[in-house]
């Protein structure tokens, strides 16, 4: 099965876990739940996955890698205890707590999330004397006297053998408590998440030519030669920050995350052509709708690779744009939430002084900031959710000076400076969108008049479905021009994911 596969059997297994009966207990005993074992090759994203679904499913993660850990690290140190039976004394060993255990303990005293996910990464390392102990972890999840708490899943995940030295194979007894899920690398189903994720263009439009490139380990006579989903990914975060500070992209650089001689020179080599059509479309010129005879024609009379690679430089120049506008509008949402709550506060207001209304920002900002940081800690946030924690905040601490600045300590006088800076925001939010919706119909023409409604405007279409932020955009703002082609070439898989946030922002 493919990671996506994988990824939906894990979350149906948790919840399915996770269920409890009209008394609150738990409907699978935590001793007849098997833990889940992901089976795959390094690097297709099986600890990214765990990740996902804990934000997903909003409850904590605990990840440990097992190599590193001895049956002393694992079961705890031994200790003397003195105990006394039938009127007689002894000395019994016994074992402090686990350190994985107590790392659970921890988390949920940190975060106050009761329900998680105990992942054991590399869990077919272990070494040899921790071994039987693990076959008794999974089966009744302890180790040595101490059990994992109620509401917490176990899940695994390990190499097969031809990928790593250090793996013992499981024999059958111990796979009878696990369930099992094999992995493979799949470039269409990575695709989907790279689009998200915001892949390099340069990246996407050179394995969409080249899917072999992909993923790739191999033994050669100059050693081991591998290219992983999680190169690539690493690969395109230091590109773009590379573009950035106008370092060079070249062979060096990619050759540190593409450990594939001929892979890497060949993107090397696509990369600077990649680079070579951004300037020569003058794409910026093209969403402007500023396109000349001269940059058609051209386009029209490309091979298809060259096609591609303008979709892709396209996509990349309005996706960047719509993704900052949908982040915007979502930390605005957010931000509404908490002013609607901060006016009723205000209001109740009797008495007040030169410091009342900025000791009330500063507890809301306090207390957003210590929500942040209870889902940092549980690893149950995605970076988006973060930076609209961190916009809310940094709102609030700006409209705290602003309202010092203009000495309007009055409760009433306050407000309505924050709601004039607020509504600032929003003003200049839509003006953006107005933009970019503008942007989206000059892509549209441009791709219609040079390739009409060929595999260029499928290509067009289909990204802009898949991504997250661009189908939010369009839900929200429409595009005549895209409900065409999408209706054409029956792209129905997001609408109804995408229709749930079509209310507009007031206060």
């Amino acid at each position: 099965m493919n990671i996506q596969e994988a990824k939906e059997q894990i979350e149906r297994a948790v919840k399915v876990y996770l269920m409890k009966d009209d008394y609150g207990n738990y409907r699978i005993p935590i001793e007849r739940q098997r833990p889940v074992f992901l089976l795959g090759a390094p690097g297709i994203g099986k600890t990214a996955i765990m990740e996902q679904i804990a934000q997903d499913l909003d409850i904590a993660l605990v990840s440990y890698s097992m190599t590193h850990h001895t049956r002393q690290s694992a079961l705890g140190l031994p200790f003397i205890s003195h105990k006394k039976y039938q009127g007689t004394e002894f000395d019994v060993s016994e074992y402090t707590m686990s350190e994985i255990i107590a790392s659970v303990y921890e988390m949920m005293e940190k975060t106050g999330k009761k329900e998680g996910i105990l992942f054991l990464d590399e869990i077919n390392c272990v070494s040899e004397t921790l071994a039987p102990s693990m076959l008794q972890f999974l089966q009744y999840k302890t180790f040595g006297k101490h059990r994992i708490p109620q509401g917490w899943v176990v899940a695994t995940a390990g190499n097969p053998p031809q990928f790593n030295r250090s793996v013992r194979e499981f024999d059958v007894v111990t796979m009878d408590r696990l369930k099992v899920l094999e992995v493979e690398a799949d470039y269409d189903t990575w695709r989907k998440y790279a689009v998200n994720r915001g892949i390099h263009g340069s990246i996407l439009t050179y394995l969409d030519i080249k899917k072999k490139d992909f993923y790739l380990i191999e033994n050669t006579v100059d050693g081991k030669s591998y290219v992983t989903a999680r190169g690539w990914e690493d690969l395109s975060e230091t590109i773009s920050l590379y573009e950035e500070n106008d370092f060079p992209v070249d062979e060096t650089l990619i050759s540190q995350y593409i450990r594939n001689k001929r892979i890497f020179r060949e993107f090397a080599a696509y990369y600077d052509l990649y680079q070579k059509y951004k300037k020569d479309y003058r794409i910026h010129q093209i969403l402007s709708g500023a396109d000349d005879g001269e940059i058609r024609g051209r386009a029209k009379n490309a091979g298809f690779d060259e096609r591609l690679s303008l979709i892709s430089l396209l996509l990349d120049a309005v996706q960047a744009d719509i993704r900052e506008n949908v982040e915007q509008e979502d930390s605005l949402r957010k931000l509404l939430l908490t002013l609607k709550n901060l006016k009723n506060t205000l209001g109740e207001v009797a008495q007040w002084d030169d410091q009342t209304v900025l000791n009330i920002l500063r507890a809301n900002w306090e207390s957003l900031q210590q929500m942040l940081d209870r889902e940092d800690e549980a690893n149950s946030i995605s970076p988006t959710e973060r930076k609209e924690y961190q916009k809310v905040i940094d709102t609030l601490q700006a409209d705290a000076k602003a309202i010092h600045m203009a000495g309007a300590h009055r409760p009433q006088d306050a407000f309505a400076l924050i709601k004039e800076r607020f509504d600032h925001e929003v003003s200049e939010m839509k003006s953006c969108r107005e933009q970019i919706s503008r942007k989206l119909s000059n892509l549209f023409r441009f791709v219609e008049k040079v390739f009409g409604a060929g595999n260029e405007m499928l290509v067009l279409v289909t990204d802009l479905t898949v991504n997250y932020n661009s189908a939010k955009f369009i839900s929200r703002c429409g595009c005549k021009e895209y409900e065409k082609y999408n209706k054409k070439f029956q792209i129905y898989e997001r609408q109804q994911e995408i229709a749930d946030a079509m209310e507009k922002l007031q206060i």
